[in-house]
């Protein structure tokens, strides 16, 4: 038998399956994310000394190492520790717009705007402006050189 059962995940029809389904799915991203995190930070702290190092299993925490995280993301949404969150159906409409538009123009977002080329052209005009300065100086620096050589 499934614990938690799904009619004390809906919370007698508070939340519909679909609900459950998607907020499991995040949280067990989270878990995953969070097991990543510690595995890197533990494999950062090992030295290569075999007799001083502990094992990697040691340095992560053992529910995120020994459960899945779709069993640990149910049972953290079952004690309350995650909550689902309903948002104002415009702002969902508006967001769920947002990622279609991404979606069906994905490159529009990488061009710069007007405004955005002028500024970059404004950068470029302003690094090449430096070049010319530093030449000139390096050319003065070459001529006094020169002119001390022939004083010897």
């Amino acid at each position: 038998m499934i614990y938690p059962p799904i009619k004390d995940l809906t919370r007698e029809g508070e939340y519909n399956r679909y609900e459950i389904a998607l907020a499991t799915a995040k949280c067990a991203r989270m878990i995953t994310n969070e097991y990543t995190r510690q595995r890197v930070d533990a494999e950062r702290q090992m030295t290569g000394n075999k007799e001083t190092d502990k094992p990697l299993n040691a340095m992560i925490d053992k529910e995120v190492r020994d459960e899945k995280a779709v069993k640990l993301a149910i049972g953290r949404i079952h004690k309350g520790e995650y909550t689902i969150v309903h948002k104002d159906p415009a702002i969902q409409e508006q967001e769920e717009q947002a990622i279609l538009d991404s979606i069906n123009h994905p490159h529009e977002d990488l061009r710069p705007s007007d405004d955005e080329d002028d500024e970059v052209e404004d950068e470029v005009e302003d690094e090449e402006e430096a070049e010319d300065e530093e030449e000139a100086e390096d050319e003065a620096e070459d001529e006094i050189v020169e002119t001390a050589d022939e004083e010897f």
